[in-house]
């Protein structure tokens, strides 16, 4: 095992270069010491661990039992057994319809409510742990996670030192033990199969992985291995492997998950990957991962005057950098850092379509990280075929809709059926197309698969639709996530602002998009349909409602009723006077109604909100309540108030991803708008933030931005074109400027043509 302690001089020019140039870079995270993780101890439970990750495979870094531990995940370890209560020959949505309206819904909750929280399965499922005996070592001095380089050591007060990681592009982990005053014994530890959980209740599952039925796989261990082989339900199996090489005080040693399902693609076994990657070596290793962090990294970066805001959001971006990839499963509740307590993961770790998943993606695009966000599309674009099934099956009409609440690969898991069955889920899930296209201009992807993913959606809410006496549209019933939770009166007989923004967007881009592929026959037909639905219900005084007759009349988590103004921007600031005066109400009356019964995630949507508003005092307020209330001590998104400061009556601690990324986009939308076309800089500052930057911020039209401002005046902008277009930016200077390209200026407005691949310098005199 010479191999693993191989290192050439390429090695070491790499990784100085990667020092040099992380350095040399004013808002680059290695920059600030303040943009990782430190702490004085290893964490004592496993959401609160060191996140370590790759979309692919993950790894918590933490302390249970006086042991060093390692909580190994896999994407794609899944139960995908089918949800036994789901048979859409029997139920069907005209079912749900028919009992509703009869005052009978009980029989649709007992349907499909009651089995989801009782049966175990369908289910993503953790993997197993490695454990280390430290009792030798004594007491930590300092356990760290350099972001920059994705790197976590943990550092003991006798001189012993872990370096760990979960490489960049490679399914595998890495530990290296240093100064070790004797060997260490190393441990594998499966999960609580067919054994008692020790683990107890929490607030976060009540499943125990018992109940899964498994029989518990086998552990081998040899002189300098261990491998464990886990069979699941039907063919469903895995394999954790680990090899190492002790030295006169070291341990050296790489780690491997591989998963075989009849669903699922098989991936190579874990035994295997391990052996390749041992046979090039630990410092080969490091080399190339931290070559794919350095890249990561300098695809964009923010420097901005606030100390935790801005840690948080390099936090947010690191864990995006860790659980999003282009050849990975799309981001799911937890990612890869499924739960390590004994029990199912929350909700089963699944993917939630009504909010979670959307959400989770939201900083790719301004923050210029399309080639990870390839990954949710493609998941979505391989599984059309189930999800056109499903539609025919549940709602007995063509065209496609999503489950709101799925597996793996794509199946409907059921649950609240108002949500995981909801009638406009593909719709949002388009929004993450159109704005594909928008941020990279690429023609082929319009026509392949942009337009018709919104074509499919507009055919299937076209048949779902049915009309009055006046030829208005509307749906049969309609809900609005997630108020009212899962009862009776969670269904509105008029449609809800959530499913009418939702089906109004989606007709207009279905129009915009046909119009741009010369489809004028189609563009056509979806203006005619869009024209007959209503425009959304609002209130004079308190802004957007839930739906006609019902305002917001109560603190609710979900802010469904808001699509329409973010993220979908049918109302915008922009669009004059009317538009932002219902936003104004909106808002204050989402601030009268209080957020007691908000999540985590509210508050980073709330930032967003604020942001589109260009109310940066209010933006960078809630997202403080949410970086210090609502996230664990190692950046996890929480769900309650850890606070317990009142911010809202839920004080649990389910740990979901989908608020620490939509606190990032805020960020963003905060130094850098254009979803109107129109790019503004700086749009949502707070009144106190003068020395502001950002670095290749991406806009629609592919155009990438960087901007200065210094004592509160914009100093120098540079624009990249990564496709030929004309961009418009509303002038961010107030006084005159140097530009390196010529202009055309109306309204304030600055009008330039670039060519691909042009840079654009504009500075003041």
């Amino acid at each position: 095992m010479k191999n693993f302690t191989k290192i050439g001089l390429s090695v070491l020019i790499v990784i100085g270069m990667f020092i040099s140039c992380q350095q040399s870079q004013k808002s680059s995270p290695n920059s600030y010491a303040k943009h990782g993780l430190e702490f004085e101890k290893l964490a004592h439970v496993w959401d609160e661990a060191i996140p370590l990750g790759n979309a692919t495979v993950g790894n918590l870094v933490w302390q249970k039992s006086g042991r060093l531990r390692f909580s190994l995940d896999r994407a794609d370890l899944w139960d995908l057994r089918p949800m036994e209560n789901i048979d859409f020959d029997k139920w069907k949505f005209k079912d749900v319809y028919k009992h509703w309206k009869a005052g009978e819904y009980n029989k649709v909750q007992e349907a499909f409510d009651v089995p989801y929280d009782k049966l175990p399965a369908p289910s993503k499922i953790p993997a197993g742990a490695i454990e280390f005996n430290i009792d030798a070592l004594g007491d930590v001095k300092k356990v760290d996670l350099d972001v920059s380089s994705a790197i976590c050591t943990v550092e003991w007060i006798n001189g012993a030192r872990l370096t760990t990681f979960v490489h960049a592009s490679e399914p595998v982990g890495w530990y290296q033990f240093e100064n070790l005053p004797e060997e260490l014994s190393i441990e594998m530890i499966s999960p609580s199969y067919d054994r008692p959980n020790e683990e107890g209740y929490t607030s976060q599952a009540k499943t125990d992985l018992n109940q899964l039925g498994y029989k518990q796989g086998v552990i081998t261990k040899g002189d300098d291995n261990i491998c464990y082989n886990q069979n699941g339900w039907n063919d469903f199996k895995y394999q954790i492997y680990t090899q190492w090489e002790k030295g006169a005080q070291t341990l050296t040693g790489c780690w491997s998950i591989s998963s075989e399902n009849e669903k699922v693609k098989a991936s190579v076994k874990a035994e295997e990957v391990v052996a390749n990657a041992v046979s090039e070596g630990y410092l080969s290793a490091k080399e190339g991962h931290l070559l794919w962090w350095k890249n990561y990294w300098a695809q964009s970066s923010i420097s901005i005057p606030d100390d935790l805001l801005e840690r948080q959001y390099y936090l947010e971006m690191y864990k995006f950098g860790s659980a999003a990839r282009a050849d990975a499963p799309p981001i799911s509740l937890q990612a890869v850092w499924t739960a390590d307590h004994g029990k199912l993961p929350p909700w089963k770790g699944d993917f939630h379509h009504d909010l979670n998943t959307q959400l989770s993606y939201w900083p790719a695009y301004t923050g210029n990280y399309l080639n990870l966000e390839e990954g949710f599309i493609n998941w979505l674009w391989e599984h059309r075929d189930v999800f056109k099934k499903y539609t025919r099956d549940y709602f007995d009409v063509n065209g496609m809709n999503v489950p709101g609440v799925s597996t793996l690969d794509g199946e409907p898991m059921g649950g609240w059926i108002q949500y995981s069955f909801g009638q406009t889920v593909a719709s949002w899930l388009g929004h993450h197309f159109y704005l594909h296209w928008q941020y990279t201009m690429d023609r082929d992807f319009l026509e392949q698969k942009a337009y018709p993913w919104l074509k499919d959606v507009a055919i299937y809410l076209d048949e779902m639709a049915v009309k009055d006496e006046k030829g208005r549209r509307k749906l049969l019933i309609s809900s609005s996530p997630e108020i009212y939770d899962n009862s009776a009166k969670a269904w509105f007989s008029e449609t809800t602002n959530f499913d009418l923004a939702l089906i109004r967007w989606n007709y207009e881009k279905a129009a915009e998009l046909a119009a741009e592929l010369g489809l004028k026959e189609d563009a056509d037909k979806w203006l005619q349909i869009l024209s007959e639905w209503p425009e959304l219900a609002i209130d004079e005084e308190t802004g957007l409602m839930f739906a006609p007759e019902v305002t917001y009349h109560e603190s609710h988590r979900h802010f469904s009723h808001l699509m329409g103004f973010h993220p979908l921007g049918l109302i915008d600031i922009s669009n004059g006077s009317e538009d932002a005066k219902t936003i104004n109400n909106t808002l204050q009356n989402l601030e009268a109604q209080g957020s007691g019964a908000w999540t985590g995630y509210s508050f980073s949507w709330q930032g967003n909100l604020y942001a589109r508003a260009f109310d940066g005092d209010n933006a960078a307020r809630v997202l403080r309540i949410f970086a210090e209330c609502f996230c664990l001590k190692n950046s996890f998104h929480a769900n309650g108030d850890q606070c317990q400061a009142g911010y809202s009556n839920m004080t649990y601690r389910p740990f979901t991803l989908e608020g620490n990324f939509a606190f990032a986009s805020a960020i963003q939308d905060m130094l850098i708008q254009s979803h109107t076309g129109i790019v503004k800089l700086f749009p949502a500052l707070p009144s106190d933030w003068k020395d502001v930057s950002f670095n290749k911020l991406r806009t629609y039209g592919a155009f990438l931005v960087s901007a200065e401002m210094k004592m509160g005046k914009v100093d120098n902008i540079e624009i990249m074109a990564n496709a030929d277009g004309e961009i418009q930016l509303q002038n961010p200077f107030d006084s005159k400027f140097k530009c390196s390209h010529e202009f055309t200026e109306q309204n304030g407005i600055l009008t330039i043509k670039l060519k691909k691949g042009d840079v654009l310098v504009a500075n003041v005199n």
